[in-house]
């Protein structure tokens, strides 16, 4: 059943089935308020009964508070960030993945990226399926040529092709970077400040525990920016300071610190994430039969003036890492990505682990694989966050993985809003210690505490007590 515009859906703590609610449109204006529609029944709330904000609250934040101190964390993020973070700081939306057109075999490369795209559930193709598609059939091309002579001009009208509109598809990508770096002062800042609110809300955790594992199917760079004003200290695959080069070799690398006048074992320096990116990077380049990741600035509009560097001699619109890759040498296009969805699987597909996605449409099929192996483990849970469900595929897929109670969802123009959710649903973003050695010290000395007036009653309890 596809999602109405104003619809959230709401699955979390103890409810059994998916609770389905939209916008009351009886409330005062300036409140917001929603009620359960027709058909949804939960246990915290009664059919026709307006309920808010503060009442989800109560309902999500403690349960996503919880789940994000398991054992082992994992966030997967897909274009729906980006989009937020787009349409916050510009009103805009985002440049599409529309269809390109290709001067040689388009009609074959349309009709088998539309193949493809139906078959991953999917509507229709998009530049990326065409891109997969054309390298596929260039492949192909290539390797009949070197036989017979006949394709040979075709061979060259499809390559020229492919390094325009892969040159095309990176544009777009800087231009939707462009387009948040040129913003107004103001809403720039705030778009940015609830990205790093975003971030750190999963990346605050203590050093005794397992890292964030950030997982993302972008191609920008928006994610780095904001862990670069946060401070947050990614550690990826790449190695090197003046042109990093991926390293299979490098996937254990920490960072520790001893603290003055204590010996021992180093400790975990807190503010760091494994950083991943799936699909590669538009600052991903193929240069020698390595990976490099070149100096380009976010919020450049002109690719090619940084492919000109010394040592990325040939590099081009062809050699961009961005996956579909476009590489003709099969082993090298294939060797970052093996790798990366190996650490995807690695880090979630083991116990104890919590895997939030936002923003993700469950669009891929070689990661929805992965996802449905992960909850074949008991104490494994799925967060899913999105700002809606158009094509339905979120909803089916929590049906066809038939695992309701290992699975929240938080997905609706409210739930799954940027803002919204920082705001009143996500932890909050600090590691608090204080707040932790407070509440330890009340249960100590006067047992747990349910409620704020129990808090004032038992202090004034004491204060008594000492006086007495």
């Amino acid at each position: 059943m596809t999602l109405d515009i104003d619809e959230q859906i709401l699955k979390c703590h103890d409810d059994y089935t998916p609770v389905r609610f939209c916008a009351n449109s009886s409330t005062t204006v300036g409140v917001q308020s929603f009620k359960l529609k027709e058909g949804s029944t939960c246990s915290w709330v009664k059919q026709g009964e307006p309920f808010g904000p503060d009442k989800l609250r109560s309902r999500i934040e403690p349960w996503l508070t919880a789940l994000f101190q398991s054992e082992h964390l994992s966030v997967l993020v897909g274009s729906g960030l980006t989009h937020a973070l787009h349409r916050m700081a510009t009103n805009n939306g985002l440049p599409g993945m529309d269809l390109a057109t290709f001067g040689s075999f388009d009609d074959e490369i349309t009709a088998e990226a539309k193949y493809s795209a139906e078959a991953a559930g999917r509507s229709n193709g998009n530049i990326e399926d065409q891109i997969r598609v054309a390298n596929e059939l260039l492949r192909g091309l290539e390797i009949i040529i070197s036989k017979k002579t006949c394709f040979e001009q075709d061979v060259s009208q499809l390559r020229s092709d492919l390094t325009r509109v892969l040159n095309d598809f990176a544009g777009s990508i800087l231009k939707g970077e462009a387009g948040i770096v040129s913003a107004d002062s103001d809403k720039r800042e705030l778009a940015f400040n609830y990205l790093v609110s975003f971030l750190m809300s999963f990346a605050s955790r203590t050093g005794t525990r397992d890292r964030l594992h950030l997982f993302t199917t972008n191609y920008d760079r928006c994610i780095e920016a904001g862990a670069d004003i946060a401070g947050l200290r990614l550690i990826d695959r790449f190695v090197g300071t003046l042109a990093p080069i991926f390293r299979s070799s490098r996937l254990d690398v920490d960072m520790h610190y001893n603290p003055p006048g204590i010996r021992g074992e180093p400790r975990y320096l807190e503010g760091v994430a494994r950083f991943t990116k799936l699909h590669g990077s538009v600052d991903w380049v193929e240069c020698n039969k390595t990976i490099r990741r070149i100096g380009l600035s976010f919020g450049a509009q002109n690719l090619n003036f940084y492919l000109n560097a010394p040592g990325l001699e040939g590099a081009g619109a062809m050699q961009l890492m961005i996956y579909p890759n476009a590489s003709k040498d099969r082993e090298t296009a294939a060797y970052p990505y093996v790798d990366l969805f190996r650490d995807f699987a690695a880090a979630t597909c083991r116990p104890n682990c919590t895997l939030i996605c936002y923003g993700y449409s469950f669009g891929d099929e070689h990661i929805n694989r992965v996802i449905e192996d992960m909850l074949t483990i008991p104490s494994v849970h799925l967060v899913v966050i999105a700002h809606g469900d158009p094509l339905d595929r979120i909803m089916r897929t929590y049906e066809k993985l038939g695992r309701p109670a290992q699975i929240t969802l938080l997905i609706g123009n409210h739930l799954g809003d940027l803002q919204t959710l920082v705001d009143h649903y996500l932890p909050k973003p600090a590691i608090d210690r204080t707040a932790f050695r407070m509440a330890e010290l009340l249960k100590a000395r006067w047992g747990p505490v349910h409620g704020e007036d129990d808090v004032y009653s038992t202090k004034s309890k004491s204060d008594g007590d000492s006086t007495s």
